[in-house]
């Protein structure tokens, strides 16, 4: 036993070297690549491929084949392109390799392959690479019919409006999967699709209710809209504490894609679709609705922040590691972070929010007894999750995220929002702002002013610049709703709000009794209120929440 051990790790220690070997010969290769201005420059480059494939031919990958492929068709060496093309086509995507389709049916194909366009032997191998594409998908399709199969529900069929909220209750048609990792195709449009991708637990039980974490990746300028994904792209680098963090308690990862147009953070074009994907998977997978988190880095520490401004009804907590805390569509309206909780991770070495900002903004947010944390570690960049030092903020996420629940009733509810689409906080839904009201009422506005920034010079040193910044911009009229609810009782002071409606559920009043509504100081409801079978059906389709569930509502106009 003894010898096999060792055996083992010789064997590895074999296998670890020569990747490393691989690696370094052939990123030396890329950097000639690109810095090739003529002939000479990429037969050197192709010359040290061909010498990483020579010597380590069980380490070569896809991007390698790419690059000398793209060489060798430049140089109009066809039949050695061919040569790299061929298995290119051929591998199915794993690791850290894409599926060699997708380079010959990529949008730079015809450029980088424009001397091996007339060919035969080109079209003879898209054939063959759309026959590996299309199976590719229907694999892909199959998987994702596995991942949406449920025993079918027979909701609809209730007649008994009592008997349907019980059901709701316990709506369970959950079935096992036959994997952890599953890409997700979601439709933005008729036009645009992107995915995301959903890792389980290691032994999910559909009997079981799981947390849930989105985690919202940065550089949403950067990033382009895919339709499918590999778990291998999000679990590791960047990602891994995450990985190892959720495993222990059985928290369900989720990694969707974004792009410039459609975001979480840049414009509201894409903003619907973390509530939408979490309404897909609620279909399909046994989720705590009390236990479904936000976490994100820069751009999508951003997002994270934007959710919790403006559509927080769905989630429990929130989490960023370099967060820039603003809504950068429309009023930055923190004291709705007192309807839930914020968590940020900061560097002081960070160029996308400076310190000084942060040390502003935690000041806010203790101004205002918002339950907000912010943790700051000296010495590191805006990359923080790269550095293994980042660790210690991963075990912080994860105790709080086990920790949290979110209180689908709370007693008192603050909501200030600057557009229609975002009228929504828990028991209070659908409220609309009164845009024909001339006299603008004036919310209390909580700002500050940024006077430093830290930015890189042209010798890539990070160096404070003086700037005159406020922290949120405010472009829009705004209105604002308090709401408080004690034994039947509602008391709700609006401003420049015209509407809104006050959601029923039998958890927060005594159904016996009559509720009261008081707004703005005046009694404007005393009733009973009795379940209503059609809007309970309506709103559970709209959220698949089985907790937060609403029997009726009050509609309310000013």
């Amino acid at each position: 036993m003894k010898y096999y051990t060792v055996l083992l790790l010789i064997l590895f220690s074999f296998f670890a070297k020569a990747q490393k070997e691989y690696s370094e010969l052939t990123e030396k290769a890329s950097e000639l690549m690109e810095e090739a201005k003529d002939e000479t420059g990429y037969r050197n480059a192709l010359a040290l491929y061909e010498k990483a494939f020579k010597m380590y031919p069980e380490n070569i990958d896809g991007e390698g084949l790419y690059n000398a492929s793209v060489l060798a068709s430049t140089l109009k060496n066809n039949e050695k392109a061919f040569q790299y093309l061929i298995p290119l086509s051929q591998i199915k995507g794993d690791g850290d390799n894409y599926p060699g389709w997708s380079y010959i049916f990529g949008e730079n194909a015809e450029k980088e392959y424009k001397n091996l366009l007339s060919d035969p032997a080109w079209n003879a191998l898209k054939q063959k690479a759309y026959g590996y594409k299309k199976q590719f998908y229907n694999e892909l399709q199959e998987r994702e019919t596995e991942f949406y199969h449920t025993h079918k529900s027979t909701l609809s069929t209730v007649e008994n409006p009592e008997a349907l909220y019980r059901e709701i209750k316990n709506f369970n048609p959950y079935e096992p999967k036959k994997d952890r990792d599953y890409s997700i195709a979601f439709k933005i449009n008729d036009s645009a699709t992107t995915s995301f991708i959903i890792h389980l637990p290691q032994n999910y039980n559909p009997q079981k209710k799981y947390s849930l974490l989105f985690f919202l990746h940065g550089a949403v300028r950067n990033n382009e809209l895919i339709d499918y994904q590999r778990a291998d792209w999000n679990l590791g680098g960047w990602n891994r504490y995450y990985t190892k963090y959720a495993e222990p308690d059985d928290v369900i990862l989720v990694f969707p894609r974004a792009s410039k147009q459609y975001n979480w953070m840049l414009s509201d074009h894409g903003f619907f679709m973390i509530p939408g994907m979490l309404k897909q998977i609620k279909k399909s997978i046994n989720i705590d609705d009390n236990k479904v988190f936000i976490s994100g880095h820069s751009n999508g520490a951003t997002g994270s922040f934007s959710y919790l401004m403006k559509q927080p009804t769905q989630f429990s907590g929130f989490y960023g590691f370099n967060t820039y805390p603003k809504v950068f569509t429309g009023g930055t309206f923190v004291e709705n972070i007192k309807n839930r909780s914020f968590i940020n991770f900061s560097t002081d070495n960070d160029y996308y929010y400076p310190p000084n900002a942060n040390d502003d903004f935690t000041k806010l947010m203790n101004g205002i007894s918002a339950d907000y944390k912010e943790y700051c570690y000296n010495g590191f960049p805006h990359w923080f999750p790269q550095f293994n030092e980042s660790e210690p903020a991963y075990q912080i996420l994860f105790k709080d995220l086990k920790n949290r629940k979110r209180n689908p009733f709370p007693k008192e509810i603050s909501w200030e929002f600057d557009d229609n689409r975002y009228g929504n906080i828990d028991w209070i839904s659908d409220i609309k702002l009164d845009t024909l009201n001339k006299t603008i009422r004036q919310h209390k506005e909580l700002n500050f002013t940024i006077n430093k920034w830290l930015a890189y010079d042209d010798k890539d040193s990070l160096i404070a610049k003086q700037v005159d910044k406020k922290a949120f911009d405010f472009p829009r009229k705004s209105g604002k709703i308090k709401a408080v609810y004690d034994h039947n009782v509602f008391r709700i002071e609006t401003s420049d709000i015209k509407s809104f409606s006050v959601n029923i559920s039998p958890e927060a009043v005594d159904l016996k009794e009559k509720v009261k509504v008081y707004v703005n100081g005046k009694l404007y409801f005393s009733e009973k209120v009795i379940y209503n079978r059609e809007f309970m059906l309506q709103n559970f389709n709209d959220t698949k929440d089985r907790e937060q569930i609403w029997i009726n509502y009050i509609n309310v106009k000013i």
